[in-house]
C-alpha cells in the first residue's frame, strides 16, 4: 500500500494494490469504510462512474496504463473513494496517469480530495488524448493512400484503428458523464477550480467521443472502399484471363486442326505453309483484339 500525506498533513491518499491480499485485507477490515463501498472498490470489473455516498463519493476511472504486456483492457480502470481529508484509491493494474498525480502529491501541490481527483481527470486526458489523435491521423493516411494492390496493409491498419477506436468509447463516454456529474458534486471538499478542472476534462472527453465515433465511421467506410476495390481488381484480372483464353482458343483449334496426322491437309507440301499458318494465326489474333478494344473491353 503506498500512503502519501499532504504537506500539512490535513489530507491523506492511499492507494491499494488490488490484487496485494494483505492490502485488501486492510481496506476490508481496517480502512473504515461501509461493505457496499468496499465491494465497489474491489470489483474487478467496471465502468466510469460517479455516486456520491453519504458525506464522500465513489469515482470510477478509465485510462491508459503502464504496462500494456501486463493490461488485457486498452485502458485500464482506478477506483477511488473520496471524502473529507482522505481519498482510498484502487487498481488491479498501473495506471500511466498515477506517476505524474503522486509527483503533484509529493510536492504539496494536491491538498485535498478535490485537488487529486481533478488532477487525476486531467492526466488521464492529457495521456489518452494524443492516442486518440494518433488514430484519426492513421486513418487520414490510409484515406489519402488508398490502393487495391495495397488494400491487406490498409485493411490491416483500419482494423485495428477501429477496434481501438470501439474499446476506447466504451469508457470515454461514461467518463465525461462521470466527471460533469462529479463537477455537480454538493461535497466540502470540491472547490470551485476543481470543479473547472472537472469540467474542462469533460469537454475533453466529449471531443474525444466525437473523434472515436468519427474513427469507428470513417473506418467502416474505408472498409466497404476497399473493399470495392478489390473487387474491381479481381474482376478485371478475370477479364483480362478470360480474352487471353478467348483470344487463343481459335488459335488453339486451328493449330490443333493443322496438327493432325492424316492426308488432305492444306499447306501440308507447300515449303511456305508454316509461314501461312503463321499469318493467319497472327491475323486471326489482330481481328480479336480489334472486335474487343472496339467494345471497350479492355478499358480500365
Amino acid at each position: 500500500m503506498r500512503g502519501a500525506p499532504a504537506a500539512d498533513a490535513a489530507f491523506v491518499w492511499c492507494h491499494i494494490d488490488g490484487r496485494d491480499e494483505e492490502q485488501r485485507r486492510w481496506l476490508e477490515t481496517d480502512a473504515g469504510l461501509s461493505a457496499p463501498v468496499v465491494v465497489a472498490l474491489t470489483a474487478v470489473e467496471t465502468r466510469p462512474r460517479c455516486e456520491p455516498i453519504e458525506q464522500g463519493a465513489l469515482i470510477n476511472l478509465r485510462g491508459l496504463g503502464d504496462t500494456p504486456e501486463d493490461d488485457p483492457d486498452p485502458l485500464v480502470s482506478i477506483r477511488l473513494w473520496a471524502e473529507q481529508g482522505r481519498v482510498i484509491s484502487v487498481s488491479y493494474r498501473t495506471l500511466a496517469a498515477l506517476a505524474p498525480v503522486h509527483a503533484r502529491m509529493d510536492s504539496g501541490a494536491i491538498r485535498d480530495p478535490g485537488d487529486l481527483v481533478s488532477s487525476l481527470a486531467v492526466e488521464i486526458t492529457h495521456a489518452l488524448d494524443p492516442e486518440v489523435v494518433a488514430l484519426g491521423d492513421t486513418i487520414d493516411e490510409c484515406e489519402a493512400s488508398l490502393d487495391a494492390d495495397q488494400a491487406w496493409l490498409n485493411r490491416r491498419a483500419i482494423g485495428k484503428a477501429r477496434s481501438l477506436a470501439i474499446s476506447y468509447r466504451r469508457f470515454v463516454v461514461p467518463q465525461r458523464q462521470a466527471l460533469e456529474r462529479m463537477a455537480q458534486l454538493d461535497a466540502g471538499w470540491l472547490e470551485d477550480d476543481d470543479r473547472l478542472h472537472l469540467r474542462e476534462a469533460a469537454d475533453r472527453f466529449a471531443r474525444m467521443a466525437e473523434e472515436l465515433e468519427s474513427v469507428r465511421e470513417r473506418s467502416a467506410l474505408l472498409h466497404e472502399q476497399l473493399s470495392d476495390l478489390r473487387s474491381e481488381l479481381i474482376e478485371t484480372r478475370s477479364l483480362l484471363l478470360s480474352i487471353v483464353a478467348l483470344v487463343f482458343l481459335p488459335l488453339t483449334f486451328l493449330t490443333g486442326l493443322f496438327g493432325m496426322n492424316v492426308g488432305g491437309i492444306p499447306f501440308a507440301n507447300d515449303p511456305h505453309g508454316f509461314e501461312w499458318l503463321v499469318l493467319i494465326c497472327l491475323g486471326l489474333t489482330a481481328l480479336i483484339s480489334a472486335y474487343f478494344i472496339r467494345a471497350h473491353w479492355l478499358r480500365k
